[in-house]
């Protein structure tokens, strides 16, 4: 029986991610939505074997933006809690939520 490749497991959403995580590295981090998206692909890599160049990224930001994991995403909740942080703007998107 031949051996299973070693290779990193790559994510169906990677190619997507990967120009969310460009945008990030040249965002704000005061604005909401990159902290929602950061939060969120934090949510999405954690423990995911492969991609370990968005996820090195992912770290990158937030030492940048001086924050712990606990710190965005007490801030992300705070943040969803006052104002709507994804404004879906297509039906077809209403029906479906991206956090896989």
């Amino acid at each position: 029986m031949a051996e299973q490749s070693k290779l990193p497991q790559r994510h169906p959403q990677e190619k997507i991610d990967r120009l969310i995580v460009d945008r990030l590295l040249e965002s704000d981090p005061q604005e909401a939505m990159a902290l929602a998206e950061l939060a969120r692909l934090r949510i999405r890599y954690k423990g995911f074997p492969g991609a370990t160049d968005i996820q090195e990224n992912l770290d990158r930001l937030l030492i940048e933006w001086h924050m712990t994991e606990e710190q965005l995403f007490a801030k992300t909740r705070e943040l969803h809690a006052t104002e709507p942080i994804y404004q879906v703007k297509a039906k077809k998107y209403q029906e479906q939520e991206d956090w896989n």
